[in-house]
């Protein structure tokens, strides 16, 4: 059976930790890199083209013309499953925001010329089709030698890059703990070596790394004696307060904890008009009461964050500083 787009791909659930082989049998781990997941399709018939699918279906393609322009290196009737990144040329790093730059481009002229300065690399991590037969079925260790044997025999290069996986826990433990400090990578995927593929099933395994730090609190949801969520923000280098993010619903004893010291905004409150979105890419408007930003909170983040440190995923609330004033908070990274 040849598979045809729209193909939808399997997921992954976030974790804390590492799951044992106890239910799972042996375990695969993968790197995981902040990008845009994507399927790669190259053609089973004469006259067809290289297509890129997203994650909800769409084909983009017509954004990626150094992908097209390197397609000759693939062979006919290949389904990859994999992360769509981008590399900054001029900053020397991977970059989100110059992914969400080349998807959003508009005219050949202009998304040529991105191409140039921030040239798109399709990370591999899952082969779902070859010669135009489907491998669904087959189990991840017989898809990755499949897929290893791709790299090798046809010597794929770039912008085709092989993503980094081991059975070795202890190698795995210390990618979280090191690579995570490289921009572009965030944690690592789990992976039954057993398991087949499940289009749309969540039977993965991403954990994220973590790490602690301060914000300023500026706004919140619900009302000020009872808390929901937590708008957060830090001062750039002019003093100026520039949302961060905010945390997910707080608990019932974090929520009374901070609406106990909650103080109502100045009229000349920083964020006086600004509108706020309910997750990072939505358009639906939270309803937010602004507080006097002079309460510190310890929240727990991941590492994806945009330009100048704004945190993509809801962070975690950890406790009031009490004893951290707005001043000793970390600075927003303004470029």
């Amino acid at each position: 059976m040849t598979l045809q787009p729209p193909v939808e791909p399997m997921l992954a659930q976030a974790v804390e930790s590492i799951p044992g082989t106890a239910s799972l049998g042996e375990l695969a781990y993968e790197q995981k890199f902040d990008g845009y997941r994507a399927l790669l399709f190259t053609p089973v018939r004469a006259g067809e083209g290289l297509l890129v699918q997203t994650r909800r279906g769409i084909q983009i393609q017509d954004r990626f013309p150094d992908l097209v322009a390197a397609a000759g290196q693939l062979p006919d009737g290949l389904i990859l499953d994999g992360e769509l990144v981008v590399w900054d040329t001029k900053a020397g790093r991977l970059s989100f925001e110059g992914l969400q730059r080349r998807t959003a481009a508009r005219g050949r002229t202009a998304r040529r010329g991105l191409a140039q300065s921030l040239p798109a690399f399709f990370i591999a991590f899952d082969i779902l089709q070859q010669d135009g037969t489907e491998l669904l079925r087959h189990s991840y260790r017989q898809r990755r030698l499949r897929l290893e044997k791709l790299f090798t025999n046809h010597r794929l290069s770039a912008p085709w890059t092989l993503c980094p996986m081991t059975t070795d826990l202890i190698k795995a433990e210390r990618w979280l703990e090191t690579w995570t400090d490289l921009p572009g990578v965030e944690g690592v995927v789990v992976k039954a070596l057993n398991q087949p593929y499940h289009p749309g099933y969540r039977g993965w395994y991403k954990l994220r790394r973590r790490d602690t730090t301060e914000a300023i609190i500026g706004a919140i949801t619900g009302t000020p004696i009872r808390p929901q969520l937590l708008l957060l923000g830090r001062r750039d280098p002019d003093g100026h307060l520039r949302p961060v993010g905010r945390t997910g619903p707080l608990r019932a004893e974090a929520a009374r904890l901070v609406g106990g010291n909650l103080t109502e905004a100045a009229p000349e409150h920083p964020w006086t008009g600004m509108r706020f979105v309910g997750a990072w890419g939505s358009r639906d408007a939270l309803k937010v009461t602004l507080v006097a930003p002079e309460l510190v909170a310890e929240i727990s983040a991941d590492t994806a964050a945009d330009r100048g440190g704004v945190y993509r995923h809801p962070v975690r609330f950890k406790r009031l500083r009490l004893d951290v004033t707005p001043e000793e908070v970390p600075r927003y990274a303004a470029c």
